[in-house]
């Protein structure tokens, strides 16, 4: 019986429950066959089931990564729907597999950037994930860290201050002074208290 009998949509629901079910009994038998499944329908012409296969990617990913890293280069295809839930989805199941497949999520930069231009609030905070990421990686630190800094100087003030915190582990002696001086540099755009001294805890933890 195909795996996709269990999805939300196939089961006329509208919560995430059987999808989330299904995540983890593919973990717990380690079933490639049933993710093989997963990764074909991810262009199911049924917008649900097509959203719910990413959805149940991404949960694998969540918990063990190397079970869906072989399919990096679908995931990355997956970015190029105009669906919007299949983008993000698919730009959150790439961050968990970042470290599985560094290379190939760095030559897919410039697509992932793209995406994350023109994408949600939810696309760009798993884009970020995946620069701080690959800038833990000292071959790629250098080059990636000019990214991550950029995206720090234009995100929006809400998630400045997640995303600071976020970069500590990618921050090195190397970076650490561009760092703070973008950090610095922002203080004054944010309104809400709680977040600007969340930044200010972050800045003093590294001067």
């Amino acid at each position: 019986m195909s795996i996709l009998n269990n999805l939300s949509t196939l089961q006329n629901r509208r919560d995430e429950v059987p999808n989330q079910l299904l995540a983890k009994k593919i973990v717990e038998k380690n079933d490639k066959k049933a993710i093989n499944e997963l990764v074909e329908n991810l262009q199911n012409k049924n917008k649900g089931i097509s959203g719910d296969c990413i959805k149940v990617l991404y949960e694998i990913g969540s918990v063990k990564p190397a079970l869906i890293a072989e399919h990096a280069a679908d995931l990355i295809a997956a970015l190029d729907t105009k669906n919007n839930r299949m983008q993000w989805g698919a730009m959150i199941a790439i961050d968990y597999i970042t470290l599985e497949k560094p290379e190939l999520v760095y030559k897919s930069l410039n697509k992932l950037a793209q995406i994350t231009d023109k994408g949600s609030v939810i696309t760009r905070d798993h884009y970020v994930n995946i620069l701080i990421q690959l800038c833990t990686i000292k071959k790629y630190a250098g080059k990636i860290f000019s990214l991550l800094n950029e995206q720090l100087l234009t995100c929006p003030t809400n998630q400045l201050a997640m995303y600071a915190e976020r970069s500590l582990p990618a921050i090195n002696e190397t970076n650490k002074k561009t760092f703070l001086r973008t950090l610095s540099s922002r203080l004054d755009e944010i309104d809400s208290d709680p977040k600007r001294k969340r930044i200010e805890k972050v800045i003093k933890r590294l001067s």
